[in-house]
């Protein structure tokens, strides 16, 4: 345990577990540094009663230790992003479905089908729908991921997925904002950039965002790329100009906020690497994602411990972030 760590501090992280059962390290982060906020992978699953034992080991772990309710999310998008095996139903990916005659009912049935699958085993959030723009045939990495290449399209059909994914009692994450569409470089190994004019952005790539703003998406997640017009300096993910200034003034989202995973290539091997979490936090993200590794999760309690006592920030900017998480914990997860 970290000396007289706030005991809100470990609500701003979630966090990966390492196999099908809950583990000591996991328990030592519930218990002792208050950590309540999980994400599962491939090698969390068995079978549908493994994971639902899973879950409902988590929820009684945090519940024991007088902590919330989890948000237990996934990365369940279908085709190459697909965490969970048969018998759970296979789905394409989202650009196959959105290309298809009968696109909204199969994409309305993708969305349906995850809520009720993922509800039943105890998963309440499901870090999906993809909204990036991407044209197809042009070496974009993310481009079997997204719904198309028209902006249009792309937020109703991106908004009619969330729509339906929240309708089923399961809440929807957005992203990657404020766009992975036209990046190159695959932010899992190496950091993108993406020299998209100011003007292209905010007319293009944004309009999906906006629209799941304005449908009360539950979540938006954050790209680890620079858009060079918007912060030359910094991802968005650390970039308080496009988190705070685009993401909260202009589009006027006041919902919960989570950073792509901060162990990716474009964050560790950069110069961004050092305290990621903290700096994701400041730049105004609610709930910063560490997948894998949990010495990484104690060593950034301990960042926001010695910045809590330096006075980088306040509490009430912690309060904040974990107002927001409650407002989902209370609609999907209670």
């Amino acid at each position: 345990m970290i000396d007289n760590l706030p005991p809100a501090l470990g609500s701003l992280f979630m966090i990966g577990i390492p196999g099908t059962r809950l583990d000591e390290s996991t328990i030592d982060l519930i218990q002792k540094d208050g950590v309540h906020n999980f994400i599962l992978f491939k090698r969390n699953v068995e079978s549908r009663e493994q994971l639902k034992e899973l879950c409902a080991s988590l929820s009684k772990t945090c519940l024991a230790s007088n902590l919330p309710k989890p948000l237990i999310s996934i990365d369940q998008e279908g085709g190459s992003v697909t965490r969970l095996p048969p018998p759970f139903t296979q789905f394409p990916d989202q650009r196959q479905l959105a290309e298809a005659g009968n696109c909204e009912e199969l994409l309305g049935e993708y969305a349906r089908t995850c809520a009720k699958e993922l509800k039943e085993v105890g998963v309440n959030m499901n870090l999906a729908p993809v909204l990036d723009i991407c044209p197809s045939g042009q070496g974009y990495f993310m481009e079997k991921r997204c719904l198309g290449a028209d902006p249009d399209l792309v937020s109703h059909l991106g908004v009619l997925v969330v729509a339906e994914m929240q309708k089923g009692g399961v809440a929807a994450c957005v992203k990657h904002f404020p766009g992975l569409g036209r990046a190159v470089l695959d932010p899992h190994h190496e950091l993108p950039f993406v020299a998209s004019s100011r003007e292209s952005l905010l007319a293009s790539d944004l309009i999906p965002f906006e629209a799941a703003c304005a449908a009360d998406v539950a979540s938006f997640m954050t790209s680890h790329a620079i858009y060079e017009q918007l912060d030359h300096k910094r991802p968005a993910t650390l970039s308080r100009p496009v988190l705070q200034g685009i993401l909260r003034e202009r589009i006027g989202y006041e919902g919960l906020v989570i950073t792509d995973d901060l162990e990716m290539g474009a964050i560790e091997n950069t110069e961004h690497g050092e305290n990621p979490a903290l700096g994701s936090f400041l730049a105004g993200a609610d709930l910063m994602l560490i997948c894998q590794d949990h010495d990484k999760v104690r060593k950034a309690l301990g960042a926001f411990e010695k910045a809590w006592k330096d006075g980088v920030f306040e509490m009430e900017s912690v309060s904040l972030a974990l107002l927001r998480q409650s407002k989902v914990r209370e609609q999907y997860a209670d």
